[in-house]
C-alpha cells in the first residue's frame, strides 16, 4: 500500500534518510562505531562497566586455534559460538548436549566437532560479517530466559531492542521467535515483533511480516498475556550504554535471564525502522522532545532520565486479554 511521504510525516514515522542525517550522522560519532560493530568489544566495555552480558566461555581468534575449540567445549551443556561482527543474527549457532553428549540445535539436529570447527572456521574468514572482513568466534554462556515467558517464542530466546536517544528510552519491542523464523528472533526472518509501552512494558501491538497478530503462530499464547519482568532495571540498563559508548543514537538488545535478570545481547550504532510498526506509532515526536532537552537533562542519572521516558512515552495498551 502507498502512503504519500507527507502523510508519513504527518503520521510521525521516521524514515531511512531523516534516522541517517538527523540521528545516526548528528549523534553517532563514526570512530566510536568499533566499540558496537564487534560485539566482543561491547562485551568487554559493559562488563567494565558493570551492565550484565551473557558469561564469555571462550574465544576463537584465528584458524590455527580453531582446534583449541575441543578442551573450550569440554564439560559445557550449553553454549552459543557468534561472530564477534555478525548482524541480522547470521552465524549464531545456538547448541546444547543431549545425554549421549552430543551437539544438538534447537530444531534437533545433531551436529559433530567436525561441524563446529568448520562452522568456527567459516566465521574467522569473515563468511558472516559485515563487509566480508576476517572474524573472532565468541563462544559464550547458554541463556536461560525467563520462565515467565515461556509460551511466546518458539526454539530460541524472545528479546527486548530499546532505542535510546541522548540517553533517553524512546520504543521498545519483544521479538519473538518463530518456526518460520529457525528460532531466530528477527522480523525480517518472519520472528513477532511485540510493540511494548515505554511506561509499563506491557504490549501495544504484534506483527509478524507486516500483518497485524493476535497469538504467537507456532505456540498458540495469547500476546497480549506478556508481562515484562523487572522493567525499570531493564531501561536502566538500555539507558546507561549512552554513558557507556557515547553514542547518542543506539538500539539496545536486552535479554531475561531468570538466574541474573536483564542482560545486554549486543548494541546497534543503526538501529532499523520496523519497531515503529509493532508499536503502530513513529518515532518523530518522542525523538524531537529528546532533541529539545538541555544539556542538563542529558546529565541526568539513567533512573531519572528512565522514569521521565516512562512518565512522557506512556501508552494505553491496545492489546487486551481475552479480546
Amino acid at each position: 500500500m502507498f502512503i504519500w511521504p507527507w502523510k508519513l510525516n504527518e503520521l510521525g514515522i521516521l524514515g531511512m534518510n531523516r534516522r541517517n542525517i538527523s540521528y545516526i550522522s548528528r549523534y553517532n560519532p563514526r570512530h566510536l562505531y568499533p566499540l558496537v560493530d564487534n560485539k566482543l568489544k561491547t562485551k568487554l566495555l559493559a562488563q567494565q562497566a558493570g551492565i550484565t552480558t551473557p558469561g564469555l566461555i571462550g574465544t576463537i581468534t584465528s584458524q590455527h586455534d580453531v582446534a583449541a575449540l575441543t578442551p573450550i567445549l569440554e564439560g559445557v551443556n550449553g553454549f552459543a559460538i557468534k561472530p564477534a561482527k555478525g548482524s541480522g543474527g547470521k552465524g549464531i549457532l545456538v547448541l546444547t548436549r543431549n545425554a549421549e553428549g552430543a551437539f544438538v540445535k534447537s530444531s534437533g539436529t545433531l551436529l559433530t566437532m567436525d561441524d563446529l570447527e568448520r562452522h568456527v572456521s567459516n566465521i574467522l574468514a569473515g563468511l558472516y560479517s559485515l563487509g566480508g572482513s576476517p572474524d573472532i568466534a565468541i563462544i559464550e554462556e547458554l541463556i536461560e530466559f525467563d520462565p515467565r515467558l515461556d509460551g511466546y517464542s518458539f526454539e530460541g530466546v524472545p528479546d527486548i531492542r530499546v532505542i535510546v536517544c541522548r540517553g533517553y528510552p524512546v520504543m521498545a519491542m519483544m521479538r519473538l521467535s518463530t518456526r518460520s523464523s529457525d528460532g531466530k528472533a528477527n522480523l525480517h526472518q518472519g520472528a513477532v515483533g511485540v510493540g511494548l509501552d515505554i511506561g509499563t512494558g506491557r504490549p501495544l501491538k504484534a506483527v509478524q511480516n507486516g500483518d497485524r497478530v493476535e497469538r504467537h503462530p507456532d505456540t498458540g499464547s495469547e500476546l497480549a498475556g506478556l508481562l515484562i519482568p523487572d522493567w525499570q532495571q531493564l531501561l536502566e540498563l538500555a539507558a546507561r550504554c549512552y554513558e557507556v559508548t557515547g553514542l547518542g543514537y543506539l538500539g539496545t538488545d536486552m535479554v531475561l535471564d531468570h538466574r541474573y535478570g536483564p542482560m545486554l545481547l549486543e548494541l546497534n550504532a543503526r538501529p532499523g525502522l520496523t519497531i515503529q510498526v509493532a508499536n503502530g506509532a513513529g518515532l518523530l515526536p518522542r525523538l524531537r522532545k529528546i532533541d529539545a532537552l538541555s544539556e542538563a537533562d542529558v546529565a541526568r542519572p539513567a533512573e531519572e532520565r528512565v522514569a521521565l521516558s516512562r512518565e512522557w512515552f506512556a501508552c494505553k495498551p491496545l492489546l487486551q486479554p481475552g479480546a
